[in-house]
């Protein structure tokens, strides 16, 4: 049976024929968790586009050493670009919705804090949830073969984020809503689709009458209410499958 290749992401531009010392997370990753050695092939990629064969040099304490081998140019980023807002919800239900959503091929993750959200972040524990959101991203990016991890941004109140600017169709999700995403017209080309998910609690009615205003159509996802991190994975699931990749 055929071993299959552990792939990393490197923070760094990669160039074939190059020996690089991998970057301190990365390297830990290599040798703590994957448990490579001098001569273990894996596969390395940056973020710009495609991945590089690799074999490890050195493995010391001074860092991880690799070879970069030769630029194949895969592409497994969907063409349908979404990003995605999400309500903060509690611990691992906001990790899994990260990793999964990444797996998915959303484009960026923008965690925001509705009047609803349980989780209360002040700007050190914003910090670190954000530096741990971004870690899943990449562990995700690298597992699920991308060769580009989504944006995970900084933390953004409801009316901040919503007064950001974008040509794209822009989808909240609503048990009230009356449409579906079978009703929806594609999105044009080159324009981002925004895709608005609440916390556990929901919007407030403040909140969804600025969401329609703001020009955002609502879409329900059948007859019975999604918990948060249920609604934006099924969500994704269904717009990648309609104009996506997930065919």
């Amino acid at each position: 049976m055929t071993m299959r290749i552990p792939r990393l992401f490197v923070g760094l531009p990669l160039e074939a024929g190059t020996r690089l010392t991998l970057p301190e997370s990365a390297g830990h990753h290599a040798t703590r968790v994957l448990r490579l050695g001098a001569g273990d092939a894996l596969t390395v990629f940056d973020g710009r586009g495609g991945e590089y064969d690799a074999t490890i040099a050195r493995a010391h304490r001074g860092g991880v050493e690799v070879d970069v081998g030769a630029h194949t140019a895969v592409d497994r980023e969907s063409t349908l670009e979404i990003d995605l807002g999400q309500g903060i919800c509690k611990g691992d239900r906001m990790d899994l919705v990260v990793q999964k959503a990444t797996e998915l091929g959303v484009q960026a993750i923008h965690p925001i804090v509705c009047r609803r959200t349980v989780v209360k972040l002040n700007s050190a524990r914003a910090a670190r949830r954000i530096a741990h959101w971004r870690a899943i991203a990449v562990h995700a990016a690298q597992q699920s073969g991308r060769t580009r991890v989504p944006e995970v941004l900084d933390v953004v109140d409801f009316d901040t984020w919503l007064a950001r600017p974008g040509a794209g169709p822009r989808i909240v999700l609503s048990p009230h809503a009356e449409a579906s995403p079978c009703d929806i017209a594609p999105p044009p080309p080159d324009r981002p689709l925004r895709l608005l998910v609440g916390p556990e609690g929901g919007f407030a009615p403040p909140e969804v009458e600025r969401v329609r205003i703001a020009g955002f159509t609502a879409v329900r996802l059948g007859p019975r209410v999604l918990r948060t991190e249920t609604a934006a994975l099924v969500a994704l699931s269904v717009l990648q499958a309609r104009w996506g990749d997930l065919r």
